[in-house]
């Protein structure tokens, strides 16, 4: 058991010791973040003397830093598109885009391999609470559900993000409760 945390104690700072940092912010590069305003402009240089190359009119919007520069930071959205924006224009919270490659709805479980609860469209802008390995929690408005991280533009397939120490626990309980439910619900 001490082996297996070594290890993960070791990934983890492997991690950390080898991550680029912005010289602005000292944050790790690339990062995920999102738009504050339904009114943005992304420029070609870092400053306002610089044209105008796309607007984006959609609060919340997902972007991925790529670069920093005093109050600049260059960014690329899902389709490729790279920029310059004002920090003034961006925060940390992150949200996501949810993609498949057919365009398809994807399902959302009450729990990590749990029950279908739901379906969220191609391209809707989805609040990301936290990921695991493979699965992130999302929610929309007040409804909340766990999704497959492969269909989100917003993270990293390898990022962990908010998990805590019982949620092994947690993943158990749920499963475990899920498991019970479905053989009650073959028995009818």
């Amino acid at each position: 058991m001490s082996y297996s945390i070594s290890i993960i104690f070791i990934i983890f700072f492997t991690k950390i010791c080898f991550a680029a940092l912005g010289e602005e912010t000292g944050l790790e590069i690339p990062r995920y973040i999102s738009l504050k305003t339904d009114d943005a402009n992304i420029r070609i240089g870092p400053s306002k003397n610089y044209p105008i190359i796309l607007k984006f009119v959609q609060k919340n919007y997902p972007l991925k830093v790529i670069d920093e520069y005093r109050d600049w930071r260059k960014v690329e959205d899902f389709k490729n598109n790279i920029g310059w924006i004002h920090k003034s224009l961006v925060s940390g919270n992150r949200t996501g885009i949810i993609l498949r490659s057919d365009n398809l709805d994807v399902k959302v479980f009450n729990t990590v391999h749990g029950k279908e609860i739901g379906k969220v469209a191609h391209g809707n802008i989805i609040k990301i609470n936290k990921c695991k390995t493979n699965w992130c929690l999302i929610s929309i408005k007040e409804y909340k559900g766990w999704v497959n991280k492969k269909n989100i533009w917003g993270v990293d397939y390898n990022e962990l993000f908010k998990i805590n120490l019982l949620q092994n626990f947690e993943d158990i309980y749920w499963k475990s409760v899920n498991y019970f439910n479905f053989l009650y619900q073959s028995k009818d």
